[in-house]
């Protein structure tokens, strides 16, 4: 494993990221107060609590969600595509670096720049509402994977998209309803029978429920299950990398 290259893509990632980190900061604080201004104070006047946590508390784990998938997709996305944009994607193919250190490079990158992000977001949360983390370790957990697993799903993006419209039109279109509909910002019991049952084939759903657990006790599917599916999908997205890198396809082409 060349540990000097891992590390040298994730620098220049990292600085890349830290000449704009007065926006990369701002952006989540205001994003996130807003967020409480229209859904805790407007929509939780309204809604006390769900299942005995107070609404202002339930939506912090899908506001942390919400960012961090869109974030590491974005991230992951932008850091691969840049490279193929203006070339230099083929000084690091014909470097002597293996496909994972390249990965791990970019990979690595957009998800502590996710991780950041939602630490930002949690921190936010806190001034607005009182919030008491039941698993600590469970939490860290969910959000390290989903930062990894959205950042290896955006580093495909970025392979596949050929234009600007094209990198950004998963995260608009696809993530963020996905976001929105799983469960973000209520519970599925709170959903008609049938609304329940469509809700269940939203992959989103299981990340959510699994990190809100980690917060309150409380989920609408088994941990057990939340677990498995964000184990499958890094799963998943690695084994599209690694097909990518070894057939060169919208790389070498």
């Amino acid at each position: 494993m060349n540990w000097r290259a891992v590390a040298a893509i994730y620098r220049f990632e990292m600085t890349r990221f830290f000449r704009t980190l007065f926006q990369s900061f701002i952006s989540p604080v205001i994003s996130t107060s807003l967020y409480f201004v229209v859904f805790g104070a407007a929509i939780g006047s309204r809604i006390d609590t769900v299942e005995g946590v107070d609404y202002g508390a339930f939506i912090v784990p899908g506001l942390i969600m919400l960012s961090v998938m869109t974030q590491s997709l974005s991230n992951g996305a932008f850091g691969i595509y840049f490279p193929k944009f203006v070339g230099t994607i083929y000084e690091l193919l014909s470097a002597p670096v293996n496909f994972l250190e390249i990965v791990m490079g970019y990979v690595g990158a957009a998800a502590t720049k996710a991780l950041f992000i939602g630490v930002v977001i949690l921190g936010t949360a806190s001034l607005f509402v009182d919030l008491t983390i039941q698993h600590p370790l469970a939490m860290l957990l969910f959000l390290v994977l989903t930062c990894l697993s959205f950042a290896l799903f955006g580093f495909i993006i970025g392979i596949w998209a050929k234009n600007f419209e094209q990198l950004q039109l998963v995260p608009l279109l696809v993530v963020t309803p996905l976001v929105f509909l799983g469960g973000s910002f209520y519970s599925v019991s709170m959903l008609p029978p049938v609304w329940q049952t469509i809700t269940m084939f939203n992959p989103v759903l299981y990340l959510i429920s699994g990190f809100r657990w980690a917060f309150f006790g409380m989920a609408d599917v088994p941990v057990g299950v939340s677990l498995l599916a964000i184990a499958g999908f890094f799963c998943l997205c690695l084994g599209i990398i690694w097909w990518i890198f070894r057939t060169g396809w919208r790389i070498r082409s």
